[in-house]
């Protein structure tokens, strides 16, 4: 289960995310998965451009867009849930014997 969701706080998900972000020192597929989704949280909730009067402040989310796409290449790449069929395949003879 994600460790935010939908009615988690901003705080709390900023916190999240910058827990997972030792997921490359960890070598931690769950905490690769949570910043996947405290990530992307962020960028839904977090504006990219902030206007008051005349003052206007924005921020990049491409640190946060790299990191996400970074942990998702690491999940791919281990996490054994996600291969398909068996790891080590048997060799069989006995089609060959004429047994099956």
């Amino acid at each position: 289960m994600a460790t935010v969701d939908s009615s988690s706080t901003l705080a709390q998900v900023q916190a999240a995310f910058d827990d997972a972000c030792s997921w490359v020192e960890d070598q931690d597929i769950a905490k690769a998965r949570a910043l996947v989704t405290a990530g992307t949280i962020l960028l839904r909730r977090v504006p990219s451009t902030a206007t008051k009067g005349s003052n206007a402040l924005s921020s990049s989310n491409n640190e946060i867009s790299k990191a996400i796409a970074e942990a998702r290449i690491y999940i791919q790449a281990h996490d054994a849930a996600q291969l398909p069929g068996p790891l080590v395949t048997q060799p069989s003879f006995m089609t060959s014997r004429g047994l099956a």
